[in-house]
């Protein structure tokens, strides 16, 4: 059995003074563990237990944790008594800005912000700025943060939401309460890869945008099939509604120019998060110049405000520049280093996991991964709900958890491979995942 004694001390003692003893609710897990440090692939718990980690801060520590040259590049930025001064700009948001428009170049005008959520906040308000439009489609299994507009419908259950028919949406399953009943209105849940329910959804509302992840990699790793993107591409053109890409997992995880640079799909507007600092908390707004030019527009009454005291803070922001600059530095092949890894993996898998005599499919895209126990990919969250075996999932990772192999222990959670990982640590991983599966 696992010792976590002290995590469970540690997570007692802040629930006296924080609301269930975790700041961001969706990290308690059971085993809840307390992790103290990091480096690289390894991360080690209260207890002194030393994993290999595929959790990476829900993917964004893609160079692996304490990345030296990110962290040189924070300690500069602090020698140099680089101050936040909340006004006027500054050197180091010029420099990323620009490094970024290079690294993607989809994008024409950037602006920054802390978090992930706070972009596409930015981006639904830019479409309905620009469209002169309220309602907005979101995707089941979809996650794009925390706020009224799209906190919902992440995993539901059937009697959450009910069954699905396309063309068709969801009811609007709440992760909050104290959403106003007349803003959830607004917002149309359909499924991933199904092209007639947004034309559905267009035909009866003014429809702003269509927010989502180009790959649903929230509920594990959903691929779009041929000819999705595309079609939301043209439906948006013919619409007059914005294709907002919530790239806060997929961008740079995927490719340096973004997962839409693979697909050759060119979105109005892209958020970004995770990856582009290495876990340090920023995110970013891109996207076409005359959309982001909103934040800027002459008439007050079509300007969409942006603000934010920390938004491109140094330290965070100086970070981000060394990791773009990182990931784009060939003598390091970056991602050519996590696909051979990945691949290692995914075949590893595809030994190892007919011996546990169930079905299951290994989905995988460059360095993130997930196991499904169903037969087949998956296209869409109603998919997963009605073939996965969630309980063996979840049986699965708490085995894994004792082995040494962290990935968050619950089902259909993205297992995310850095640029710290080693050869080592993937063979390390299979021999554990032999292992749990003859226990299963």
């Amino acid at each position: 059995m696992l010792e976590n004694k002290k995590s469970a001390e540690i997570l007692d003692t802040n629930a006296q003074w924080i609301p269930g003893g975790v700041v961001s609710l969706n990290r308690k897990s059971d085993p809840n563990l307390c992790f103290v440090k990091g480096q690289g692939s390894r991360v080690e718990d209260a207890d002194g237990n030393s994993y290999i980690d595929y959790q990476a801060g829900f993917a964004a520590s893609f160079l692996g944790h304490n990345d030296p040259d990110v962290n040189a590049a924070v300690l500069k930025t602090l020698q140099e008594q680089q101050v936040l001064m909340g006004a006027g700009p500054t050197l180091l948001e010029g420099e990323f800005a620009e490094l970024f428009c290079q690294s993607v170049p989809n994008a024409e005008s950037v602006q920054i912000t802390t978090t992930g959520s706070e972009a596409t906040y930015h981006a639904i308000r830019i479409a309905r700025a620009v469209t002169k439009r309220d309602h907005i489609i979101v995707m089941q299994g979809g996650y794009n943060g925390w706020h009224n507009d799209v906190a919902c419908n992440v995993i539901s259950s059937l009697q959450d939401v009910g069954p699905y028919q396309s063309p068709g949406e969801y009811p609007f399953d709440s992760l909050s309460a104290g959403v106003p009943k007349n803003h959830s209105d607004l917002v149309h849940v359909i499924n991933f890869n199904d092209l007639d329910s947004v034309r559905y959804i267009v035909e009866k509302y003014e429809v702003a945008c269509i927010l989502l992840e180009p790959i649903l990699q929230n509920i594990g790793i959903v691929k779009p099939e041929p000819g999705y993107l595309e079609g939301l591409r043209q439906l948006a053109d013919e619409q007059g509604f914005l294709l907002i890409f919530d790239e806060v997992k997929t961008g740079f995880r995927h490719a340096l120019a973004g997962y839409q640079s693979l697909v050759n799909v060119v979105p109005d507007l892209s958020t970004f998060g995770k990856a582009v600092a290495n876990g340090y908390p920023l995110g970013v707004i891109a996207g076409k110049k005359k959309y982001m030019d909103y934040f800027v527009h002459p008439e007050k009454s079509e300007r969409v405000m942006i603000a934010g005291t920390f938004n491109a803070f140094p330290l965070t922001t100086a970070a981000a520049i060394a990791t773009l600059r990182k990931l784009g530095d060939e003598k390091f092949a970056v991602y050519e280093h996590v696909e051979k890894l990945g691949a290692l993996l995914e075949k590893g898998y595809q030994e190892i996991f007919p011996k546990l005599g169930t079905a299951f499919y290994v989905a995988r895209q460059g360095s993130a991964f997930c196991t499904y126990f169903m037969d087949h990919a998956p296209k869409n969250f109603h998919d997963i709900l009605t073939n996965h075996n969630f309980d063996l999932d979840v049986r699965y990772r708490k085995k894994l958890i004792e082995k040494g192999i962290f990935n968050f222990p619950a089902a259909i959670k993205q297992g995310s491979i850095s640029f710290a990982h080693s050869e080592e640590d993937i063979l390390k991983t299979l021999e554990a995942t032999e292992q749990v599966i003859k226990t299963l």
